[in-house]
């Protein structure tokens, strides 16, 4: 059997932590911003961790997952 490739959308977006969590950006950010409190920017700068359902699905395209 031929080894499974890795989906080079999922490697570019995710990292996976040393504990096996997956990181990811903060969703709400692309456009909109001045609907949204300061509260909720600062919150969301930077990355997150997935939830596990979401998690789930995004560690079998990556590599190591």
């Amino acid at each position: 059997m031929p080894k499974m490739k890795t989906k080079s959308g999922a490697k570019k977006r995710f990292k996976l932590t040393a504990s096996g969590k997956v990181r990811g950006g903060q969703a709400g950010k692309r456009h909109g911003m001045i609907k949204r409190t300061n509260k909720q920017l600062r919150n969301q700068r930077g990355t997150t961790i997935l939830s596990d359902q979401d998690a789930r699905i995004v560690r079998k395209f990556m590599p190591n997952g």
